[in-house]
């Protein structure tokens, strides 16, 4: 079941991608059928962009992976001295009532 619909994201991704002139798709009149999808010119640009996007993000992967480690030890170094321990009272906020 999980393959089938697999396939048919994939089916409903290339159909959408025909629609909007990003590829291509040839019916080869064979038994079993035969179909090639291809990227158009239109494509063909969309690729570069993307293939620019992915060498950024493997170039930047570690500096990432570093910012993700600090955010995470600020937020559980945050959330420790935010936490109340149990059965004390909350402490107001200074200037609330």
């Amino acid at each position: 079941m999980r393959h089938h619909r697999g396939g048919y994201r994939l089916t409903l991704t290339l159909r959408r991608l025909k629609r909007d002139g990003m590829v291509r798709r040839t019916v080869h009149p064979v038994v079993p059928p035969r179909v090639e999808y291809a990227l158009t010119p239109l494509g063909r640009t969309l690729h570069e962009a993307v293939r620019s996007l992915v060498v950024w993000t493997g170039n930047s992967r570690h500096a990432i992976a570093a910012a993700r480690t600090a955010y995470d030890r600020a937020a559980a170094a945050a959330a420790d001295t935010d936490a109340v321990p149990r059965g004390a009272p909350a402490t107001p906020a200074p200037g609330s009532p």
